[in-house]
This record gives structure tokens, C-alpha cells and sequence, in this order.
């Protein structure tokens, strides 16, 4: 190989690497699901002051009518068509996600993930992390 066509190469090669590099990365970067941002009772207070967050309690309905945050949605994390009833969800809308002290909502994440929901917020701690910070909670 002449020292011409070296020389045409090496650019040549740099510029396709440098391509599927690109190509690589917007390909991870569309099919990654958004990120789950955990938050304290505080931090989440405030969103849903700021927000139009969809409160999803995902707490037996047992669970749920001794108290509840105010206009939360009640999903049972352990029915039968609890990952249909998360994927028969808006997408686009951002959700506030807990259960009694974050063990199954920590748990349903990946399901949230799975279809792809835009904007997931987890209340760390759960609703007793928000009565204990002495938040306001219906019957």
C-alpha cells in the first residue's frame, strides 16, 4: 500500500468509527427509559404543589381506605392486573408512585420502565415517610 492511499485511509476509517459511535449512541439514547427520580415527602409536597403529578398509591385497597394522600389513585401492587392497569396509564403524565414504606413501589419501577412512562417520581419511604413528616393524609 502506497503511502498516499495510508494517508487517504486512516481519515477515511477515523470518519466511519466516528459515525457508528453516533449512530451507537442516539440508538441507546432513544431507547432508554427515563430516569426514576426519588424523592422524600418534602421534595414531593412541593412537586405537587408545582405539578400535575398523578398520585398512584399502589397499596392494598385495605391499605388505602385506613388513609390516603389526597387525590391518589389506588392500583393494588398485588392484583392480578396490576401490570395492565400501570400500562393502561397516560404515558405522558408524571406520576408520584409509593406504597406504605417504598418496598413495592421501589419493586414496581421496572414495570413503569417496561412501558416506557415518560416521568416517574418515588416517594422514598412511602406514606409512612410522609405521615411521619406530619403531611396531611385523608380517611
Amino acid at each position: 500500500m502506497t503511502s498516499a492511499s495510508k494517508s487517504f485511509l486512516r481519515p477515511a476509517l477515523f470518519a466511519t468509527g466516528a459515525m457508528i459511535c453516533l449512530l451507537s449512541a442516539n440508538a441507546a439514547d432513544s431507547s432508554a427509559p427515563a430516569p426514576i427520580k426519588h424523592v422524600d415527602a418534602r421534595s414531593a409536597q412541593k412537586l405537587l404543589s408545582q405539578t400535575n403529578l398523578v398520585i398512584l398509591d399502589i397499596r392494598t385497597p385495605e391499605e388505602f381506605k385506613s388513609f390516603h394522600i389526597a387525590d391518589a389513585t389506588n392500583i393494588d401492587f398485588y392484583g392480578s392486573n396490576f401490570e395492565q392497569r400501570i400500562n393502561s396509564l397516560d404515558k405522558s403524565k408524571p406520576y408520584l408512585v409509593h406504597c406504605a414504606s417504598g418496598g413495592r413501589s421501589n419493586r414496581s419501577l421496572q414495570i413503569f420502565q417496561k412501558h416506557d412512562f415518560q416521568s416517574i417520581y418515588h416517594l422514598d419511604k412511602g406514606i409512612n415517610g410522609w405521615k411521619n413528616t406530619n403531611l396531611p393524609v385523608e380517611k
